[in-house]
């Protein structure tokens, strides 16, 4: 182990100053081997999915504004598929047509 010392007369040990919230990270992952398997299935998959719709590439705008905008409709784009798949497209169209009676039926009110 000594040979692994450094010998400079200054004697340093950087630590990020974060450094123990990766360190309890670590330790729940040592405790529950499988979380990351849960959680590769769960949270990963819609990630892979909206990479492959763009392509796996970059984004095609510029500015924080704009990609945050670009990757806001992708999001949605992938929503709105999956609750098609759930619910069908009639049942995604009459959702949404309730939700707007509701909100007009909301607005009316209120004024």
């Amino acid at each position: 182990m000594k040979s692994q010392c450094t010998t400079g007369i200054h004697r340093r040990i950087k630590r990020w100053e974060h450094e123990e919230v990766l360190e309890a990270v670590i330790s729940r992952l040592d405790q529950t081997p499988d979380i990351m398997r849960i959680r590769r299935q769960t949270v990963e998959h819609p990630f892979g999915t909206l990479k492959a719709w763009m392509g796996a590439t970059h984004f095609l705008t510029k500015r924080l504004k704009n990609v945050s905008t670009e990757m806001s409709l992708h999001v949605l784009a992938y929503n709105m598929k999956r609750v098609m798949n759930i619910l069908g497209t009639m049942g995604l169209i009459k959702a949404m047509r309730a939700l707007m009676l509701t909100w007009l039926c909301h607005t009316c009110s209120s004024q």
